[in-house]
């Protein structure tokens, strides 16, 4: 994705990206306005190892199965169903009584031989999952060609890896969220949605904060 400082910030006056950031939030419909709440409640909930950030997170999916089926986004809506199945066993897992104490499952940290494993499955999906966007027009009569398909491919598989660890309470989730929010920072500004823009970039901060909560809580049942 070849995006020079001058192409983003060339023209742009900050008061137009505040106009469309609010104009955005100000046409949100109901199914918008809930995906928007339910998600952030639900990546709160998550920071504070509360139970809570799967229903929350189930309502977010439930919420953007609507809106993908009706923008007719396929691809996300199909991801979903992963994020979904995810969120359920999530809670499955977090609800599992611990062997010692009746309580949610402790924070633990994925060894180096399942992380270069999660990396190296993340970066194949990548390929595969760009390679199935790049097909759409040709699956799909009147589609139109993706935009940034591997840097969409990117944002998606590496949130699949991202919830997976998430479910199984490693504090590893939280890199590849912070990387997915940098980059779907990213993006969105390059592609003019200035609110999504926004909102990831918020949610940069609350992975940082998220990491630093769980790393706090490792070391406090550690000491």
């Amino acid at each position: 994705m070849n995006i020079s400082i001058n192409h983003i910030f060339g023209a742009m006056q900050f008061n137009e990206i505040w106009d469309e950031i609010v104009s955005t939030v100000l046409s949100m419909d109901l199914w918008g306005a809930s995906g928007l709440i339910f998600g952030l409640l639900a990546v709160y909930f998550l920071i504070k190892q509360s139970i809570w950030t799967w229903p929350f997170g189930i309502l977010y999916v439930l919420v953007s199965f609507v809106v993908f089926w009706e923008a007719r986004l396929y691809g996300d809506f199909i991801l979903h169903v992963f994020f979904l199945i995810l969120n359920v066993y999530g809670w499955l897992y977090w609800g599992k009584p611990n062997k010692d104490k009746e309580t949610e499952g402790t924070i633990t940290r994925s060894s180096g031989k399942m992380s270069i494993i999660m990396i190296v499955a993340s970066i194949i999906a990548v390929f595969v999952f760009a390679l199935l966007l790049i097909e759409i027009p040709n699956l799909f009569e009147g589609a139109d060609p993706p935009a940034l398909p591997y840097w969409d491919s990117t944002t998606s598989m590496l949130s699949v890896t991202g919830m997976w660890l998430t479910a199984r309470k490693k504090i590893d989730n939280w890199y590849y969220w912070f990387v997915v929010d940098i980059l779907a920072t990213g993006i969105y500004f390059y592609k003019g949605l200035y609110f999504y823009s926004a909102l990831y970039l918020v949610y940069i901060g609350m992975a940082v904060a998220g990491y630093l909560a769980w790393k706090k809580a490792m070391k406090s049942v550690s000491s």
